[in-house]
């Protein structure tokens, strides 16, 4: 069986770091996406789910630490780290107080960078190995395995995001019941405002289009308030 190749997503604008980087980490058991400005790579978080993400910090479009507490907002479980020309004191304590699990300085050796990042993978895997079990749900003619991120329909597979996941999850444990916008937010984004509300109406309707298949689901929409996940049995 083939081991399991760790998904990183690189944030890099410079061309030629970021092939370089993409090409080692690539011959290093890693599958890399390399995004090149930060609007992508908040599309690319969106689509896919990843199991770390690299960042740079000065960026064309979004300033790395803003993208950072973006992306903690969307995926509190991505853990990153900051790989950066940046060495000031300031911008690591800062790095660190956004939850970044590591600050690397530009320029890095490829190897030694290599050896971090799967060292500090093996840690965050660790406390979580003898935990995990798959858990099952049935949602009419789907199967949604909590664990693996994973909605089954028929012989159809479809890897859910970290943020896809846990919304889900949330609706099936509050079946029937309205889920306020309030308490969705506050419990999955940790925060209750006008951009998480965004977010949330934009992950709504992707599970929506997942679920379309069956007509018995329905996440029906109840007006300013929140959603209630419903399915005729």
């Amino acid at each position: 069986m083939t081991a399991k190749r760790n998904k990183i997503i690189l944030l890099e604008d410079d061309e030629t770091l970021g092939y370089l980087l993409t090409e080692y980490l690539s011959m290093n058991e890693f599958e890399v996406f390399w995004a090149k400005n930060g609007i992508d790579c908040l599309k690319m978080l969106e689509q896919k789910n990843y199991d770390l993400a690299i960042l740079d910090i000065m960026l064309p479009d979004i300033d790395g630490f803003n993208l950072a507490e973006r992306i903690t907002s969307l995926h509190p479980t991505l853990p990153f780290l900051f790989l950066t020309a940046r060495s000031l004191k300031v911008d690591i304590l800062k790095g660190f107080s956004l939850g970044a699990i590591d600050y690397l300085k530009k320029p890095i050796d490829e190897e030694v960078l290599v050896v971090r990042i799967k060292t500090l993978l093996s840690r965050l895997d660790e406390p979580t190995k003898s935990k995990k079990t798959n858990i099952t749900y049935q949602l009419g003619q789907y199967l949604f395995n909590s664990v693996n991120q994973e909605l089954i329909y028929k012989d159809t597979s479809i890897d859910l995001t970290n943020k896809e996941s846990q919304l889900l999850l949330y609706l099936i444990s509050h079946e029937n019941t309205l889920c306020t916008h309030k308490e969705i937010l506050t419990q999955l984004w940790g925060k209750n405002d006008y951009f998480s509300k965004k977010s949330l109406n934009v992950f709504i309707t992707h599970l929506r289009k997942y679920l379309k298949n069956d007509l018995s689901i329905k996440i029906e929409n109840v007006h300013n308030r929140g959603f209630i996940l419903k399915i005729n049995k």
